[in-house]
């Protein structure tokens, strides 16, 4: 026995109208002919469009509820892809502001793009859910939602049945500003830095850091002599026999130098530690690298 199925779903929403009703025009009419039709009428109520979705379709008898809940899988399905590519932005803004207000604009726009870096998967933050779960914890409280409802508010759904997924993206903000806050540090200190070196007058012209396998460094003076610890003014440093095992030892080694140029020397392999970003930052076009000379040879021996 075949019977014909009438049936309408309301999805009201305050924002992105115009692309909730291409997105459910346009990808709804995949299943327009013999099986289902749609007719879509727009209905303004006060701050909140809704859109009245009547679909009628040819179905075999029994399996009306079947074919409701696939329909509704597949709304489910595309309300979640918007939630997720337009209202989480709109509610990171929200938390932002919100929760840190007391930063300025600039610094609110940038915390907004490392948040995004992270809820887009760009990096990775210590949250429950990534992307993937995100939307299919969404597409399960959606369906669970459209199961029992004819009728849905978008914005409403989001605050009150996505409470879990509101919390896993503010999580993703407190990681963005705790990055922001170390990068903030960075900057000031490299700042600090550059200041000591501005004022200190230098103890020799040129200052080759070797770097062992182990990560751990030599100073060698422009003739490939290790460097006299006189010129470090009370660091104990013997680098005759040892080497530098610490980062900041070496940071603050050649800032006391003071040197015109350093070449940093890791035989073959080019180095990509952030000891050698934080020198650069702070020495800037007086830092170089070098890859196969007489120094890097010896001490691959």
């Amino acid at each position: 026995m075949i019977e014909e199925m009438n049936q309408c779903l309301s999805i009201g929403a305050t924002q992105h109208i115009d692309l909730l009703k291409d997105r459910l025009g346009r990808e709804l009419r995949v299943d327009e002919g013999e099986r289902i039709r749609i007719k879509m009428t727009e209905n303004p109520a006060g701050n909140i469009t809704f859109l009245s979705c009547d679909f009628n379709g040819i179905l075999c008898s029994g399996r009306h509820q079947d074919e409701e809940i696939l329909f509704k899988h597949f709304v489910a399905d595309i309300l979640s892809d918007i939630i997720m590519n337009q209202w989480e932005r709109a509610l990171l803004k929200d938390i932002i502001r919100e929760t840190y207000y007391y930063f300025n604009e600039e610094e609110k726009k940038t915390i907004l793009q490392y948040t995004l870096d992270y809820t887009n998967g760009v990096k990775m933050y210590p949250g429950k859910m990534d992307r993937r779960d995100r939307k299919h914890f969404i597409i399960k409280r959606l369906v669970e939602f459209l199961e029992q409802n004819n009728s849905i508010v978008i914005d409403g759904f989001v605050r009150f049945r996505l409470k879990e997924y509101v919390n896993e993206i503010k999580e993703a903000v407190d990681q963005a500003v705790d990055e922001f806050l170390m990068e903030r540090e960075y900057r000031e200190f490299i700042q600090l830095l550059k200041y000591f070196v501005e004022i200190q007058d230098s103890k020799v012209p040129l200052v080759n850091v070797l770097v062992s396998e182990r990560g751990t460094y030599k100073l060698y003076d422009e003739n490939h002599h290790p460097i006299d610890s006189e010129f470090l003014e009370g660091f104990i440093l013997d680098v005759m026999d040892n080497e530098i095992n610490y980062e900041d030892l070496l940071i603050s080694a050649l800032i006391t130098i003071a040197p015109n140029k350093i070449v940093f020397h890791y035989g073959v392999q080019p180095g990509t530690d952030s000891t050698l970003d934080t020198i650069k930052n702070v020495f800037e076009d007086k830092v170089s690298e070098c890859s196969g000379c007489k120094l890097c040879q010896k001490h691959q021996q």
